[in-house]
């Protein structure tokens, strides 16, 4: 309810007439004041008149009057500044710590916004405004989707750089483990991201000059050479780990935390494993190439890569199958550039205050297709145009911070519901 407040509030969905402190003078309102999510008073810097006075000062919000009480404003003189105390219930009068009287005001909640907000957070399903979606303005949705491509890349900035404070600012490694994580493609993006945390990107590049020796630390660190398999190639990778482990002190994981189950074999992790091996035995420090280069294709290039020979008649250990080349497909580059590249590039330009990162990240986006999941089918047939990678990134984001958490309030769309249409 008190949140609810705060929204009528804010974007004055209140009628202008009803309000009127509790002793009956008038309140006009010239500005509500600036958000406050600290410690203090719910709007800072409000000037509202109240009667022929003009007043500049905090602004509190709470359910009921004797809220103020419950929560000790009665003792803080943070809240002596507040100009005018905003209730839905008025069940007693308010003080500043010397005594003087507060303002209040009954804040009514219109009759349709109330209606709306109800239907939107109360109804059993995921996504409540779907119906609702064909009316919007087009330059609404656009401009929303614009937001919420920013607020994902900026959430993604946040996850980096807490990652490269823990890496000593190190980009390249930082990178390695983001791309090892997005080589689960999904299901296995948990352990693939624990087995980089593992295996330090200085133990590959230091044995750079052996493509098994790097296939070796990769399958062993995965806890997949733990096994007695009557394969040649297997066992040589088992001896070439033993060494490796020795010499830098790693320790396995659990095989076991690696899926397949219900996969398609050009997915199994053994095959990117083998892939990741691939790009890693061509490069040495990846990110600087990716950073460097300003060309979309030539950073996919970057990414084709194709498994040594072992893997073209094997999806896993021991076991043949048909020759055939598995580098990495379409969509999966895809879902590297979208994961991996785009929020490096985003993220290096806002730690160094270089602007063109972040462009490029989003012109990089422009130039995917959307990704094929049923978020983005969901919306796409409830009318949301969806153009590219960034419309998509955008929906996810809208999907899983607004829809799933109901936070309809602070939704663009759910916003323009509580103002103009009526379920």
């Amino acid at each position: 309810m008190e949140r609810l407040l705060h929204y009528i509030w804010k974007h004055k969905l209140y009628s202008p007439t009803s309000l009127v402190t509790t002793e009956g003078t008038s309140v006009s309102v010239i500005d509500t004041g600036i958000g406050n999510t600290d410690a203090g008073p719910d709007f800072f810097n409000a000037k509202i008149k109240i009667g022929d006075t003009l007043w500049v000062g905090n602004v509190e919000i709470h359910n009921k009057a004797s809220d103020w009480l419950r929560h000790h404003h009665d003792k803080d003189k943070a809240y002596d500044s507040v100009i005018l105390h905003l209730v839905g219930v008025h069940d007693m009068a308010v003080y500043r710590t010397n005594g003087e009287l507060i303002p209040q005001a009954l804040l009514h909640i219109p009759e349709t916004v109330r209606r709306n907000i109800d239907w939107l957070i109360h109804r059993d399903t995921s996504i409540s405004c779907l119906p609702c979606i064909p009316k919007m303005e087009p330059v609404l949705l656009s401009s929303w989707l614009n937001a919420l491509l920013s607020e994902r890349l900026e959430r993604k900035t946040k996850d980096i750089l807490l990652l490269l404070e823990r890496y000593n600012n190190d980009w390249n490694e930082v990178f390695y483990i983001i791309l090892t994580r997005y080589f689960g493609f999904g299901v296995n993006n948990d352990p693939f991201e624990s087995l980089a945390k593992s295996l330090p990107l200085r133990c590959i590049q230091k044995q750079r000059g052996s493509y098994t020796q790097i296939e070796a630390m990769l399958f062993g660190q995965a806890g997949m050479l733990k096994e007695a398999l009557e394969c040649y190639y297997y066992r040589f990778l088992q001896q070439e780990y033993k060494f490796l482990q020795h010499k830098f002190g790693l320790s396995p994981l659990d095989s076991f935390r690696f899926k397949n189950l219900r996969m398609r074999p050009f997915c199994f992790p053994h095959i990117r494993l083998a892939q990741l091996a691939a790009l890693w035995f061509r490069y040495d420090t990846l990110f600087s190439l990716v950073r460097d280069e300003e060309n979309f294709e030539s950073i996919k290039n970057l990414f084709k890569v194709v498994p040594s020979d072992y893997w073209k008649t094997h999806y896993h250990f021991q076991q043949v199958s048909a020759p055939k080349e598995k580098p990495l497909g379409e969509d999966a580059l895809h879902t590297l550039l979208i994961n991996v590249v785009v929020p490096m590039l985003f993220a290096y330009g806002k730690k160094h205050n270089l602007a063109e990162y972040g462009e490029r990240a989003i012109r990089f986006l422009e130039q995917i297709p959307p990704e094929k999941n049923s978020i983005v089918s969901t919306f796409a047939h409830a009318g949301i145009p969806v153009q590219h990678a960034g419309d998509s990134q955008a929906l996810i984001q809208l999907k899983r911070e607004y829809c799933e958490k109901k936070k309809c309030l602070y939704c663009r769309i759910g916003f323009r519901l509580l103002k103009r249409f009526h379920p």
